[in-house]
């Protein structure tokens, strides 16, 4: 039993004539009449009674006519939902970000105007560390991913820049050179930094944005003093605000512990911008993670220095 015969025993049982029935399908009535006629067969009962002035539905018929009703009704609305499927406007979209990626302004706006373009798109947010997103990007448990420097790049992923922001140094809002920066407002150079203990962000053996500090302290001659390493940047500014050591973090980051933790600019940070990355799949064919990725480098394009 195709839909089409469904159509036809409707537009016959509505009309109560064949030939007036025959006419609202754009059809001739004796192919329309045949087509009744199988769908008895296939049925096994009698669906209409035929008379001079037309017919009239049977019992049976009128049992089949509920029920090729709902038939037609679910095939019609399953035809509109995967229209949009089709479109990219119904379906799941799942986004992983780093905690530092998400204290940018750009990851808020960004999921309201996703929201806003899409509100029948189910948008399913994980946080994790640089490492662990990519790792679920590969597994296929994320369509796509916010954050800074990548620590790894397996292939069929994508590695695209949207933003870049200046680093700051985070110190206790009680310690010497924040005191000093309220006399003498100027960057705190390099080599003072690395008189204190450093607090790194990064997974062990992943070198992260944190290897370019790293690197650009040794280029100068410096010999940094590590005195932590984790895997998220609001526990690292737990531990700044704890008085554990300094750190260098992206300069969106300046509301978190406000209270506590004191920003400087780094004389020497200039190699050290902060990225904001979009990963994604090379061979993603999830459309509302297309849009989403269109949309970032959208905003991203407006308002390079977000």
């Amino acid at each position: 039993m195709d839909m089409k015969a469904l159509r036809y025993f409707v537009a016959v049982a509505e009309t109560g004539h064949m030939t007036r029935a025959a006419e609202c399908l754009g059809i001739q009535q004796p192919p329309l009449s045949l087509q009744i006629k199988a769908l008895e067969r296939e049925l096994g009962a009698l669906l209409f009674r035929r008379h001079p002035r037309g017919v009239e539905l049977t019992h049976a018929g009128r049992l089949f006519q509920v029920e090729a009703l709902r038939m037609l009704q679910n095939m019609d609305a399953m035809k509109q939902r995967m229209a949009r499927v089709a479109k990219g406007q119904v379906g799941t979209l799942a986004v992983g970000f780093t905690s530092s990626a998400a204290m940018h302004r750009f990851m808020p706006e960004a999921l309201r105007a996703f929201r806003r373009a899409h509100p029948d798109v189910e948008l399913q947010l994980h946080e994790d560390n640089a490492a662990e997103l990519t790792e679920a990007l590969v597994a296929g448990r994320l369509h796509c991913g916010l954050l800074r420097v990548p620590v790894a790049q397996p292939e069929g992923l994508v590695f695209e820049t949207l933003l870049r922001e200046p680093v700051l140094v985070a110190m206790p809002s009680d310690h010497r050179f924040a005191l000093a920066r309220h006399q003498h407002s100027r960057p705190l150079p390099l080599a003072k930094l690395c008189e204190e203990g450093i607090i790194l962000v990064r997974r062990p053996g992943a070198p992260g944005r944190y290897a370019k500090l790293l690197a650009l302290c040794h280029a100068k001659g410096l010999r940094p003093r590590v005195v932590a390493e984790v895997d998220r940047m609001v526990t690292n500014l737990n531990l700044v605000a704890a008085g554990v050591g300094l750190s260098v973090v992206p300069a969106s980051m300046t509301g978190v512990h406000a209270h506590a933790v004191a920003y400087a600019p780094l004389a020497d940070g200039g190699q050290l911008d902060a990225p904001l990355t979009l990963v994604s799949r090379a061979e993603e064919d999830n459309l509302p993670a297309q849009h989403f990725a269109a949309l970032l480098r959208k905003l991203a394009s407006e308002n390079p220095r977000a």
